[in-house]
């Protein structure tokens, strides 16, 4: 599979559920935003954070590793196959699936070794 490690720095950050979509969480090139009765998760760069916001919580300095191309929706593993040997090397992931891809988010002191642990199951980073 070929991936690629995308160039911004990312935050996670979690709202109250009953919030409105924040304007600053759509304004970036990429940005996932999920919610459930429990909470408003959004996933952006964290340059579009906005600086005098509090929020419940929030999780900084993730990099994107983005799998390259579309992905058929009849393909099976294809998160198993990068979750797993990070897993095995004791490196956490945070996943977000969209209609054509997936990402993972991986804290940035260990992208390094994630790509070193992907490259090693035979995967292929773009950008390096």
């Amino acid at each position: 599979m070929n991936l690629k490690i995308l160039n911004s720095t990312f935050s996670i950050v979690k709202i109250p559920p009953t919030e409105t979509m924040p304007l600053w969480a759509t304004k970036c090139d990429v940005f996932s935003i999920t919610r459930t009765n429990e909470e408003l998760s959004i996933v952006c760069p964290s340059e579009c954070l906005p600086f005098n916001q509090e929020f419940m919580e929030v999780e900084n300095d993730w990099k994107c590793i983005k799998v390259e191309g579309i992905l058929d929706f009849g393909l099976t593993g294809i998160l198993a196959s990068l979750a797993n040997p990070l897993a095995e090397n004791k490196i956490s992931i945070f996943a977000i699936s969209t209609f054509n891809t997936d990402y993972l988010l991986v804290k940035s002191h260990y992208i390094e070794k994630a790509r070193l642990v992907l490259e090693s199951e035979g995967h292929t980073f773009t950008n390096i």
